[in-house]
């Protein structure tokens, strides 16, 4: 049972209060003044606090700011017979979960109370994923997949053997490099990454082995390159299988040496580095095609490590959503059976990346805490490619449209769009996509006429 305590000098306010959320399910605490709240807090487990601004002794945003610092996991709702925008927003700041007017709505009462406990226990679960995922590895899931790659990090992190990290783009494979880092003996060292695919085999080598002043025309100081800055700690190549032959018989060479020159120079210098490499590309296929060095191959894939892609492991969708989340700072969001079937069936090409965006969207656009698969296929999901009955096609609103809009119009394009796939889904009867969106039908008539949105018969 979680625990709630009323601070408000209001005797039958705090009473009321306080009977309310009992009927509720949470067991209540009251105090005249913030003294005695605080006193109550050192002594109890307290879920959420039900604060007043005007106190006596000690006002309510300074018993706030003392509330934030010694116990940050606890909920403040910031509630005001006096209410100004300006207090509301410095209540906001110093982190209060939400700012209510007196005199107090009990239904909005107990609806923020409910999505306060729902973040509360989404932050307990994800800082229990962390936990099961094992000291420092912070890949979230539960799958066989995530189980097994856990163990093969603890297992390599221990050595400098190389790790050759193979899956599709956005899978989380810099995810698992950071990990075996992290994990091992050079985690106080530097972590450096090189996107390969990324910088032109013209500046490839004096990114990866720096250069001299005067080397080339830009060159007009000395650089160190990624090799001298990762000495001591952990190279990350990813995208290892864009690198051209002519890099890679260089790196072969640094690797087997550990010595590189900087482009220019004449001296060698010794480097001390474990090398993590990554590629989406199957790398054996690219050496029977002449496109990578075999030996190159052979050397870096000592411990080869396979992360699975997001739609092998399904059980990993909704803890991994949950997670980010929380990470956008969203509130708590709940998902219907057929919202958790959508999730499951699709296909997810752009992996975990396209999940934490989806996760972004719902933190931004949906206002509702409810989410259903009508309200998925409306944030831009695709099976196959298409947008399932009733969805938005992916060129009528597509991420630009949205990121690149305004937070109000953003929010009006979905808005609209909820609506019309609602109506349809109900035939176009008012009461009962009014019912089973969970909104009046004089609210939903309105918010039609707003967007002229036409009722069919």
């Amino acid at each position: 049972m979680h625990s709630i305590l009323v601070i408000d000098d209001e005797r039958a306010v705090r009473t009321t209060i306080a009977e309310i959320m009992e009927d509720e399910g949470y067991a209540a605490f009251t105090a005249e003044e913030a003294v005695l709240g605080l006193e109550i807090l050192s002594q109890k487990e307290i879920s959420i606090v039900i604060l007043d601004v005007l106190l006596p002794k000690m006002g309510g945003i300074e018993a706030l700011e003392k509330i934030r610092a010694r116990w940050p996991e606890i909920e403040v709702i910031v509630i005001s017979g006096h209410a100004s925008i300006d207090t509301a927003v410095k209540a906001v700041k110093l982190g209060a979960f939400d700012y209510l007017e007196k005199p107090l709505s009990i239904d909005k009462l107990s609806t923020v109370c409910r999505n306060a406990i729902s973040l509360i226990r989404l932050r307990e679960e994800n800082a229990e994923l962390k936990r099961s995922a094992g000291s420092g590895i912070e890949l979230i899931g539960c799958s066989p997949q995530i189980e097994q790659i856990r163990g093969l990090i603890r297992q390599a992190a221990g050595s400098d053997a190389r790790i050759l990290i193979t899956g599709e783009n956005g899978s989380g494979k810099e995810l698992v490099a950071r990990a075996v880092h992290k994990l091992s003996s050079r985690a106080n060292a530097a972590f450096v990454e090189v996107n390969c695919a990324a910088i032109p085999d013209n500046l490839i080598e004096s990114e990866l082995f720096g250069h001299e002043k005067g080397a080339f025309t830009d060159a007009v100081s000395r650089r160190r390159g990624r090799f001298e800055l990762a000495s001591g700690g952990t190279l990350f190549l990813d995208e290892i299988g864009d690198m051209s032959l002519n890099a890679q018989a260089k790196v072969l060479r640094a690797i087997q040496e550990q010595k590189i020159e900087r482009v220019g120079g004449e001296k060698s210098i010794n480097v001390d580095v474990r090398i993590v490499a990554a590629t989406n590309k199957n790398l054996e296929d690219a050496c029977t095609r002449g496109a990578f060095r075999q030996d190159l191959f052979f050397r870096l894939n000592v411990i080869p490590i396979h992360m699975s892609a997001l739609r092998e492991r399904a059980s990993d969708i909704e803890p991994l959503l949950n997670h980010f989340l929380c990470e956008a700072g969203a509130r708590a969001f709940t998902f219907d059976d057929n919202a958790r079937a959508y999730l499951m069936e699709y296909s997810w090409p752009g992996n975990v990346r396209e999940l934490k965006n989806l996760a972004e969207r719902i933190a931004v656009l949906c206002d509702d805490e409810h989410i259903d698969r009508g309200i998925l296929e409306n944030l831009f999901l695709y099976n196959g490619g298409k947008a399932q009955d009733g969805g938005v096609s992916c060129q009528n609103i597509s991420d630009s449209d949205i990121f690149e809009t305004p937070y109000s119009q953003a929010k009006e394009m979905f808005e609209r769009r909820y609506l019309e796939y609602q109506l349809k889904k109900n035939g176009y009867i008012m009461s009962r996509t009014a019912d089973a969106i969970g909104m009046y039908p004089g609210n939903l008539h309105a918010k039609l006429r707003k967007f002229g949105i036409e009722k069919k018969v």
